[in-house]
């Protein structure tokens, strides 16, 4: 039975580094084995459907895949389309009333070790805050993702993974292609 299934990549066509054009990243898919893929922005975000057995084995397929057609090495982090609505649903700051266009979504490779959560730092950049749910880190960065010093390698070092980042309109943007 194929799911429908997103792939994030990390990186992919910031600031004019790792360029990637959707239209190889979709093909890499299709010649994996994936059903209706489509990209969705410029960003590196895949939507397709897959087995859970093809899809378990599709996020190191696409990296040595990019690395051997454009020479750099990203991560892949698979979600379904359930596990979306799950991240949709958990979002702490909707609950407080902040205000959407500072929410943003880093997804993690794999659900962090409490003992590693409980080094990280909760004033590390004021006004901005983060909440760990799971394999999802919820930021509220009031100042913007450029002015915060929550980034991807704090969290990564800190908690052992990898992770990518999505604005909230993203992420809602992604789960209406997923359920469409």
């Amino acid at each position: 039975m194929l799911e429908t299934y997103v792939a994030l990549l990390r990186g992919i066509n910031l600031g004019g580094k790792n360029k990637l054009p959707m239209k190889n990243l979709v093909r890499m898919f299709d010649d994996a084995g994936c059903d209706n893929s489509r990209s969705f922005i410029q960003s590196g975000n895949v939507i397709f459907r897959a087995s859970t057995a093809d899809a378990t084995r599709l996020p190191e397929i696409i990296t040595a895949r990019i690395a051997c057609d454009f020479g750099y090495r990203t991560p892949v982090l698979l979600r379904t389309t359930a596990q979306l609505r799950g991240v949709m649903s958990h979002n702490p700051f909707l609950q407080e009333g902040a205000s959407e266009e500072r929410y943003y979504v880093m997804f993690l490779a794999n659900q962090p070790a409490q003992s590693r959560i409980d080094t990280l730092d909760p004033n590390r950049s004021p006004p901005g805050e983060f909440r760990v749910r799971g394999q999802e880190i919820y930021l509220y960065l009031p100042n913007g993702v450029a002015e915060t010093r929550l980034t991807n390698s704090y969290f990564d070092s800190k908690l052992n993974t990898v992770s990518t980042v999505r604005n909230w309109r993203t992420v809602t943007k992604l789960l209406e292609l997923m359920e469409s």
